[in-house]
C-alpha cells in the first residue's frame, strides 16, 4: 500500500472515531474521557471565592487647604490722610507697641486747636465763678444766680476733656504700632501714600504655630471632631495636623463648612502656601467586608454571585462605605456565604463555576497521575 492510500485511510478510520463518540454522548449524556472531556470542562468559570470578614473601613478624602499663621493681626489705618513715615517692611520681625507707620491725618491741628479753645473757655469759667464767690459770700448774689455760674464751669470742663480725647485720638491714629509680637508678611505701604480710613496697612503672624484651614460638605462635617489626625503633604515630605476648629455655620461666599488644624514641625511651609491634605470623612467598624472586585451592579442596585455547589447564584446587597480593597455590606448576606471575589463578564444568575483551589487540585492530580506510568515504563 502506497503513503497516499495510507493518509486517506487514516484520516476515514479518524472521521468514524469522531462520530462514534458524539454518538455516544448523545445516547448516554456522559461526557467524553480524555481531552473532549477537558475541552468541555474548559468552558465552566473558574473563580476564587471566600467568606465576608469582619472588620473596619474607612473612607478617605483627599482636599486642598491655606496655611496660615495662629495668631493673624490685619492692622488698619483709624485715620485719611498722607504716610510721613514707614519702618518695617515684610519679613521684619516687630515687638508689641513697636511704631510701624507715621501718618499725617489732617485732623490734629484741628484737634489741637478745639482743645485749646476749649481749655480757654475752662478758664475764663472758672475765673468768673472766681469772682462771683465773693460776691455770692456776702449775699450780693442770689442762689441762682450762683448756680449758673457754677454750671458753667462744669460744661466748659466737660467740653475741654472731651477736646483733649478728641486730639490724643488723632494723635494716636497718626503714630500706628504693632499691637502684638511677630512677623511683618504682607506691607504694600510707602511714603507719601495717599490712605483712606479701615485700609489695611500691613498683616503681622504671630510666633505661634501654623495652622491649615480649608473647606468641607456638611456631610463630611458630621464625621470630624476636634482633636482628629488629618495628614498634610507639601514638596513630597507630610506633616501630621490635628482640628483644632470646625465651624457650625456656612460660609456666605463658599457655601462650605471651615474647619482649621494646629499644625506641627512646619518651619519649612510659608504661610499663604496651598497643601493637600487627606481626611477621614466616614468609619465604621465591626463590619461585614467582601473584596471591592466582588461587587457588580444593575441599574444602581448592588449585588453578587455566591458559590453553592459550582453555581454562581446572583444575590441582591446593599453596600456602606468603599475603600480600594473591601466593600461593607449593611444587608444581603448572612456572612456564611461563599462570596465570589473573582470579577468575570462569563458570571451571570446559574452559571457553573468551579473553585479555583479545586481545579489546582485537579491540575496536580492528573499531573502526578501523567508522571507515573511514565517513570515506570522508563523504570
Amino acid at each position: 500500500m502506497n503513503k497516499s492510500k495510507k493518509i486517506k485511510i487514516g484520516a476515514a478510520v479518524g472521521l468514524i472515531a469522531a462520530i462514534a463518540v458524539v454518538m455516544a454522548v448523545s445516547k448516554t449524556g456522559q461526557k467524553p474521557a480524555g481531552n473532549m472531556g477537558m475541552m468541555q470542562e474548559s468552558q465552566i468559570t473558574v473563580v476564587k471565592a471566600e467568606t465576608p470578614v469582619t472588620g473596619e473601613i474607612q473612607t478617605t478624602t483627599g482636599l486642598t487647604g491655606t496655611v496660615e499663621p495662629s495668631d493673624v493681626v490685619h492692622v488698619y489705618a483709624k485715620a485719611s490722610g498722607d504716610v510721613t513715615a514707614v519702618m518695617v517692611k515684610a519679613g521684619d520681625v516687630v515687638s508689641e507697641g513697636q511704631i510701624l507707620f507715621e501718618i499725617d491725618t489732617e485732623q490734629v491741628e484741628s484737634a489741637k486747636n478745639t482743645m485749646d479753645s476749649a481749655a480757654v473757655s475752662l478758664s475764663e469759667a472758672q475765673s468768673n465763678l472766681s469772682r462771683m464767690q465773693l460776691l455770692y459770700s456776702s449775699g450780693d448774689l442770689s442762689d441762682q444766680e450762683y448756680e449758673q455760674y457754677s454750671n458753667s464751669v462744669k460744661t466748659a470742663s466737660l467740653q475741654y476733656e472731651s477736646a483733649k480725647i478728641a486730639y490724643e485720638k488723632q494723635v494716636e491714629y497718626s503714630t500706628v504700632k504693632a499691637t502684638i509680637s511677630g512677623k511683618i508678611e504682607d506691607c504694600s505701604i510707602e511714603v507719601h501714600d495717599r490712605i483712606t480710613q479701615s485700609q489695611e496697612l500691613c498683616v503681622i503672624s504671630g510666633e505661634g504655630k501654623n495652622r491649615v484651614s480649608f473647606y468641607v460638605t456638611q456631610r463630611m462635617m458630621k464625621n470630624l471632631s476636634v482633636g482628629d489626625k488629618i495628614e498634610i503633604e507639601k514638596n513630597s515630605s507630610t506633616y501630621d495636623a490635628y482640628i483644632s476648629e470646625v465651624s457650625s455655620m456656612v460660609d456666605s461666599e463658599t457655601g462650605l463648612f471651615k474647619v482649621k488644624a494646629q499644625m506641627d514641625d512646619t518651619e519649612e511651609i510659608a504661610a499663604g502656601s496651598t497643601v493637600k491634605l487627606k481626611l477621614v470623612t466616614d468609619h465604621v467598624e465591626n463590619s461585614m467586608l467582601v473584596p471591592i472586585d466582588a461587587i457588580y451592579y444593575s441599574n444602581g442596585n448592588a449585588y453578587v454571585y455566591v458559590y453553592q455547589d459550582g453555581i454562581a447564584v446572583r444575590t441582591q446587597v446593599e453596600v456602606g462605605l468603599e475603600d480600594t480593597e473591601y466593600a461593607q455590606i449593611v444587608s444581603g448576606l448572612s456572612g456564611n456565604e461563599l462570596v465570589v471575589s473573582t470579577w468575570s463578564s462569563n458570571l451571570y444568575e446559574g452559571a457553573k463555576v468551579r473553585l479555583k483551589e479545586d481545579t489546582d487540585s485537579q491540575t496536580e492530580s492528573q499531573e502526578d497521575s501523567q508522571t507515573e506510568p511514565q517513570t515506570e515504563q522508563e523504570a
